[in-house]
């Protein structure tokens, strides 16, 4: 019979942590009051914490570190970047490289002790059925996730745009254990204001959230101020495109009075450091005005620790504290236990947590738990093969690679 029951430890710091079923009960030097019967999973040389969480990624992007060729912009700036890579990197994607391509960014975000991610899905040629794809692949290998696909009509107009609404409406209706799903938008500058308001329409009737980029580059707001708004967010609330918790993706390019509004809408938004330094674009600091911010990794593999490490780095620089940058990564477990009706974080003596639980050295999960079910033990993938994801990986960049070299 397999286990329901846990003791992760002693640690290197002499803790051990108690697993029941789904839940995290205990964390404290020593053994666990009352001596439970449970499996034990030393972990001398990790730290017991919470699992992780990613408020914005692109799992469709799982093949690019095995070997998928990403040409160089011929001219700077966020929109080439999107128009030559990863717009045709997206327009490439089948179902069947979309499974492979998801299913190595879901074990590379296990074995680095990500247990949920917020994924912003796009496949232009593929949209129907593409969220189940993608939620199999989450489900199948242990990853918590609240998936959207996002609408856009850059490719085919607005009929391509609904078909993406249709296909978050649909998984929000019927979503599948450990997966949520939301409406999601790709960014205001590739809709227009109907399918703003359909979209915000569709999560009031549904109760879910909107996740969008917003203000990634200075696009986004000369867009909407062409319409006659102040910015893009205020286009989106316009529109009525963002209820209440919608997570808005980067931010960069807001301004101090659309941070406000966004905190009386009780808005998310979602830093993404590495991402946005990668791309050329300036530090995030009107952030820091915003009371209910998140780390995303927008795409990029590894652990939410480089994620940290890259905020504190540009922080620093303009004069952040180091604390505001974990406060943003433990922020993700409010915005999920928001959202996907969890309790994050560790357990109190009155209130038990939820048992998304690892244990890390340095940058490498040792064991994960997901909702109480072990999915990395001893630094490996229990619910899967890694050898096989990786062989799976590079055959899907092979084909991308040539599909790419079409579009």
């Amino acid at each position: 019979m397999t286990p329901t029951s846990y003791i992760l430890g002693p640690d290197r710091r002499g803790r051990c942590a108690l697993v029941q079923g789904d839940r995290w009960l205990w964390l404290g030097r020593g053994e666990p009051p009352g001596r439970p019967r449970a499996e034990r999973l030393p972990c001398p040389h990790a730290e017991i914490q919470p699992g992780r969480v990613n408020a914005h990624t692109h799992l469709y992007s799982g093949a690019v570190p095995f070997g998928i060729t990403l040409p160089t912009p011929a001219a700077p700036g966020l929109l080439p970047i999107l128009t030559e890579l990863w717009w045709r990197l997206d327009r490439a994607l089948d179902h069947a490289t979309l499974k492979a391509s998801v299913r190595a960014a879901v074990a590379d975000a296990l074995l680095c002790g990500t247990t949920t991610v917020f994924d912003h899905h796009e496949s232009p040629r593929c949209i129907d059925g593409s969220l189940d794809v993608v939620a199999d692949a989450c489900r199948d290998l242990g990853l918590r996730a609240l998936l959207a696909y996002g609408a856009t009509e850059r490719n085919a107009g607005p009929e391509e745009a609904y078909a993406g609404l249709r296909e978050s409406q649909r998984l929000c209706r019927r979503p599948p254990p450990g997966i949520r799903g939301c409406l999601g938008l790709h960014a205001g500058f590739t809709v227009r204001d109907d399918t703003l308001s359909t979209a915000g329409q569709l999560a009031a009737e549904l109760g879910t959230v909107v996740h969008v980029h917003v203000a990634e580059d200075p696009e986004d707001g000369r867009f909407a101020r062409e319409r006659g708004h102040q910015g893009a967010l205020s286009r989106l609330l316009a529109q009525r495109a963002v209820p209440p918790g919608s997570i808005l993706a980067h931010g960069i390019d807001l301004s101090q009075a659309e941070i406000a509004w966004a905190d009386k809408t009780g808005l998310w938004l979602v830093h993404n450091p590495r991402s946005n330094a990668a791309n050329g674009l300036p530090y995030a600091r009107v952030l820091r005005h915003a009371r209910r911010v998140a780390l995303g990794s927008d795409g990029h593999p590894g652990p939410m620790t480089a994620e940290l490490a890259k905020a504190r780095e540009l922080g620093a620089a303009c004069g952040e504290s180091p604390k505001m940058a974990l406060h943003r990564l433990r922020a993700g477990w409010d915005l999920a236990s928001e959202r996907l009706g969890l309790a994050l974080g560790v357990p109190l003596p009155d209130r038990p947590a939820t048992a998304d639980i690892v244990a890390m050295a340095g940058q490498r999960a040792v064991h994960v738990l997901v909702g109480g079910r072990l999915v990395v033990r001893d630094g490996a993938l229990v619910t899967g093969s890694e050898s096989a994801i990786r062989r799976q990986a590079q055959a899907a960049a092979a084909t991308l690679n040539q599909a790419m070299a079409r579009t």
